[in-house]
C-alpha cells in the first residue's frame, strides 16, 4: 500500500534523521507548515489543502531504492585530534563537533578512558545494546568515554552500566523521550549501600548545586543520551522548553531517615544490593508545608499541590514520584500509615474535577484515552493523577525542613530499576560490617 510521511515543518529534521537510521531514506515525506496540533479543524483542512498536490504525487511516484540496511547516524568510532593547548583548544573542537551539553568538558584521553575502564575490570568491548533514537551501539568503553567527559571517578562506572541497561530497556521508551515536546529527562534514583559509599548525596540540596557525585553521574547519562543515543538539542531533542534536570539529574533516597522500607524493596530487590531506578521525569515541584501535624491533614496539602491539570499523568499510565523529606515522613509515620496508604491516598484524593479540564482536553484527551472511566460522566467527576495507587513512587530524600517534592513524568514510560552488578555479572552487595 503506498505511503506518505506527513510532517510539519518544526519536525522535519527529526522526522528525516530517523528515516535515515531505520534504512528509510526514500520514504516519501510531505512538509505542512507547523503548527497543526490544537488547531480548530478548518485551519487543518487548509493546510492539507494546500499539499494536496504534493501528497497525491508522493503516492504515485515510484519509490526511491531502499538502503541496504538500517545503520545508526551516530559514528562510534576513536578520533583523534591535534591540539596545541589540550583543554581551550579541545573545547572548541567539541562545540564544534556536537559532542557535549554547552558546558566545558574533560578530555577523554586514552589514558583517561583506560583508568575509567579499570572500575569496571578494564574490558570496554562488552556490548550493552542499541540507544536510541539513533541507535547508536553502547559498549562499556562508550559509556566510559562519556564518564570522563562528565567528570567522573572510575568507580561510577559500574553504576553507569546499569543505568545505560536501564535506559535503553523497551518499558522507558528512550525513543519517545529522546525526541519528545515534553520537558523530560531521566531522572536517576540510587538506591542501597552504594550510594553512600559513591557519595551520592541524598540529604539537603540533593538536587544541587554541590553534591558533586550527584551531578557528574547525572551528566554523565545526559552526555550518553547525546553523543551515542543521539539526542541532539534542537535538532533532535525536540523540548519545548526543557528543564535544568536535562543538564544532570541523580538523587539517591535517605533511608538513614526513612521510616519505610527503601525503593529497591518496593520494586522487587534484595536490601543488601544497590540499585538505580530510571524514571522519566519533569522538574520537581515544591510542596511547602509547615503547619500540620497530622498524617490527614499533611497529605491534605500534598495532593492539593499535586492536583493540577496540565500534567501527562492525568492521561496516561506513568509512575508519578513524590519525595518526602525526612521530617514530613515522620509526621505520617507517626500516626501509622505506611507508604502504600500514602500512594492509595494520593490515587484518590490528588483529584481534579473533570470541569477544570477544557472542552477541547475532555473530548481529545478524556474521553478519547480513558473512555471507561470518564465519557458521558458528571463534570464532577475526579481525575486521579495515577491509573492505580501502585504507580506512585514515593521515596524519602533531602534534610531538615517542611518541604517536600512531586515530581510528575512524561507518562510515556514506565520507571525501570536495574542492580548495580560487578563487571562479572556478580551484583554489587553490601559487604560483612
Amino acid at each position: 500500500m503506498p505511503t506518505v510521511l506527513l510532517v510539519t515543518s518544526a519536525f522535519e529534521g527529526l522526522a528525516r534523521n530517523q528515516a535515515r537510521v531505520l534504512g528509510l531514506s526514500g520514504l516519501p515525506m510531505v512538509v505542512i507548515a507547523h503548527p497543526v496540533a490544537g488547531m480548530p479543524l478548518p485551519g487543518v483542512l487548509v493546510k492539507l489543502d494546500a499539499a494536496f498536490d504534493d501528497i497525491l504525487l508522493k503516492l504515485v511516484q515510484p519509490l526511491a531504492a531502499a538502503e541496504a540496511d538500517a545503520r545508526s547516524s551516530i559514528s562510534l568510532e576513536t578520533v583523534e585530534i591535534d591540539a596545541r593547548d589540550d583543554w581551550a583548544d579541545l573545547q572548541t573542537e567539541f562545540i564544534a563537533r556536537g559532542w557535549g551539553d554547552g558546558l566545558p568538558l574533560v578530555p577523554p584521553t586514552e589514558a583517561r578512558v583506560a583508568a575509567m575502564l579499570a572500575g569496571f575490570g578494564g574490558d570496554g568491548t562488552r556490548v550493552i545494546g542499541s540507544m536510541p533514537p539513533g541507535l547508536g551501539v553502547v559498549t562499556v568503553a562508550h559509556i566510559a568515554v562519556n564518564a570522563v567527559m562528565a567528570g567522573c571517578r572510575p568507580a561510577h562506572l559500574p553504576l553507569l552500566v546499569a543505568a545505560a541497561d536501564a535506559l535503553i530497556d523497551p518499558a522507558f521508551n528512550l525513543k519517545a523521550v529522546q525526541a519528545t515536546t515534553h520537558p523530560v529527562a531521566p531522572l536517576l534514583i540510587v538506591s542501597g549501600p552504594l550510594a553512600s559509599r559513591l557519595g551520592i548525596h541524598a540529604g539537603a540540596s540533593l538536587f544541587g548545586p554541590g553534591p558533586w557525585a550527584n551531578g557528574v553521574i547525572g551528566r554523565a547519562i545526559r552526555l550518553m543520551l547525546i553523543n551515542i543515543g543521539g539526542g541532539q538539542p534542537v535538532e533532535i531533542d525536540k523540548a519545548t522548553l526543557g528543564h535544568p534536570g536535562k543538564y544532570s539529574y541523580c538523587i539517591a533516597e535517605n533511608e538513614a531517615a526513612s521510616p519505610w522500607a527503601p525503593l529497591r524493596v518496593d520494586r522487587g530487590f534484595a536490601t543488601d544490593v544497590s540499585t538505580v531506578t530510571l524514571l522519566d521525569a519533569e522538574a520537581p515541584l515544591n510542596i511547602n508545608e509547615h503547619e500540620s501535624t497530622s498524617a490527614g491533614s499533611l497529605m491534605t496539602t500534598i495532593c492539593g499541590a499535586i492536583a493540577t491539570t496540565g500534567q501527562n499523568n492525568v492521561y496516561y499510565a506513568g509512575e508519578p514520584l513524590l519525595i518526602l523529606s525526612p521530617e514530613h515522613a515522620a509526621t505520617i509515620a507517626a500516626d501509622g500509615w505506611s507508604k502504600a496508604d500514602v500512594q492509595r491516598t494520593v490515587y484518590e484524593d490528588a483529584r481534579i474535577p473533570v470541569s477544570r479540564f477544557s472542552k477541547e482536553n475532555i473530548e481529545r484527551r478524556l474521553w478519547r484515552f480513558l473512555p471507561r472511566r470518564y465519557l458521558d460522566r458528571p463534570l464532577s467527576t475526579g481525575v486521579s493523577v495515577a491509573q492505580c495507587p501502585e504507580d506512585v513512587m514515593v521515596i524519602v530524600a533531602g534534610g531538615a525542613g517542611k518541604h517536600s517534592m512531586y515530581v510528575p513524568t512524561c507518562a510515556v514510560a514506565r520507571a525501570v530499576t536495574r542492580v548495580v552488578c560487578n563487571a562479572d555479572g556478580s551484583a554489587l552487595v553490601r559487604k560483612a560490617e
